[in-house]
């Protein structure tokens, strides 16, 4: 017989070839799962390569952030400084312009009082009166679009009968629709009709489109303004059968600097602020002004709608104004132009007024201490001592018998007027001064 088989240890045992097979497999799998690993480790090191330049991307971008900041702050502050001195330059440049104004008017008015005048003398008097005015509004015009723009104009708001209002607006324009020999139809609504508002920039306003009118109107033509109640507003209408409106013109008539058509000569002088300054006071009283015309050579209108006043009617004038030149006065006449001193001391002077002059503050200063004045009419710009520096000692000396102060001045500004106020003075008129707002303040000094 033979030997019996070990059936179990023969099935357990392996061949070498199976065995090495087996193996193979194991290497295989470590292989796989390394390059996955390797895989996953380069795209892990792909994303954080991403992220880093996306981190990178994001500083970038926060740096030029700050940068566009800090720009966007400079050039704000630039914009602003900018404009300040803009306003200052044109206050200067008003005031500038109004000194040599102011003789020019005064001598104009000096010569309509010589008596036995020849008529081309008072022709020529009255040419250059229109044209003083004409240039005084047209720097109060630009000063105001300046002013408006930066914010530093506020109104003066109370109830005001319409039709005051209206009325006034074409006294100011009538001379030159005359001197045009244009026909102006005025329709002025019920007295009882009350707006709220500033008395002086309606007058203004209304004035600004009755005068432009009359510029882009020729010879003899024709002009009307009208108002109307329409629920709770008032619609004033200003037509004029002119040179009319281009199309393209009327969405930007209203903007600073936009002029109507103008011939190569440029007869017509404007500076294209008169327009802006009227829609911003309109919109500042809460109304608003819109443009209409067929086109060029048809003619414009423009509308004012504003609201009318709750209050129903005026509250009645307690204290009369003054009269013009009530009294013979003695006068001190500060002012350091020197035709302006002059010419102005000769109008007080036909007028029956008593007058003495000094050339600067200093001199002013001392004739004020040492005389006894009714009235002082003092310029504010000044060598050696200003207007404000000399009316502070004034009313600081302790004299007792006080001046009526009134000051003279080229700058035309609200806080101008403030200071001057402020600083002691009684009050206040503008370059070239109105002979007649200055009879009046002289006849106010009696009141006091």
């Amino acid at each position: 017989m033979g030997a019996p088989t070990d059936a179990s240890s023969g099935s357990q045992q392996r061949s070498p070839q199976g065995s090495a097979q087996a193996s193979g497999i194991d290497a295989q799998a470590q292989i796989a799962a390394l390059k996955q690993e390797v895989e996953s480790l380069r795209e892990a090191l792909h994303e954080r390569a991403a992220l880093e330049g996306m981190v990178t991307q994001l500083r970038e971008a926060n740096e030029n952030l700050v940068f566009a900041t800090l720009n966007a702050q400079s050039l704000r502050d630039d914009a602003e400084a900018a404009n300040r001195r803009q306003n200052e330059f044109l206050a200067m440049l008003a005031h500038e312009l109004r000194n040599p104004l102011a003789p020019i008017s005064m001598a104009a008015a000096l010569l309509e009082r010589i008596p036995a005048a020849t008529p081309q003398l008072l022709n020529l008097t009255q040419v250059i009166g229109r044209q003083v005015d004409h240039m005084a509004h047209l720097l109060d015009d630009l000063l105001d679009a300046a002013r408006i723009s930066s914010g530093k104009i506020t109104l003066s708001v109370q109830p005001l009968s319409l039709a005051d209002v209206l009325a006034q607006a074409v006294e100011t324009v009538e001379p030159r629709v005359a001197e045009r020999h244009q026909t102006l139809t005025v329709e002025l609504p019920d007295p009882g009709l009350i707006i709220d508002g500033d008395h002086v920039r309606l007058i203004q306003s209304f004035s600004n489109l009755l005068g432009n009118a009359s510029k882009y109107t020729g010879e003899r033509g024709q002009i009307s303004m009208k108002a109307a109640q329409v629920d709770g507003a008032v619609v004033i209408r200003v037509v004029d059968n002119g040179t009319g409106i281009a199309p393209d013109v009327i969405p930007h008539i209203f903007d600073l600097f936009t002029q109507g058509p103008r011939s190569l000569a440029r007869s017509e002088g404007g500076l294209g602020v008169g327009l802006n300054v009227v829609r911003n006071l309109i919109t500042m009283h809460g109304g608003s002004v819109v443009a209409r015309s067929e086109g060029i050579g048809k003619g414009s209108e423009f509308i004012v709608t504003l609201p009318l006043s709750a209050q129903r009617t005026l509250a009645a004038t307690a204290d009369a104004m003054p009269e013009d030149g009530a009294g013979s006065c003695s006068v001190l006449l500060v002012e350091d132009n020197v035709d302006a001193c002059t010419t102005l001391a000769s109008f007080l002077e036909t007028e029956g007024h008593t007058v003495s002059a000094a050339h600067d503050g200093l001199a002013g200063l001392a004739a004020a201490l040492q005389g006894s004045f009714d009235v002082l009419v003092c310029d504010i710009g000044l060598p050696g001592k200003d207007g404000f520096a000399l009316i502070a000692e004034l009313r600081g000396s302790g004299a007792a018998r006080q001046p009526y102060a009134i000051a003279l001045s080229g700058y035309g500004q609200d806080e101008d007027r403030a200071r001057a106020i402020e600083a002691g003075f009684d009050a206040y008129l503008v370059k070239p001064v109105s002979l007649t707002a200055l009879l009046t303040a002289i006849g106010a000094s009696s009141a006091r």
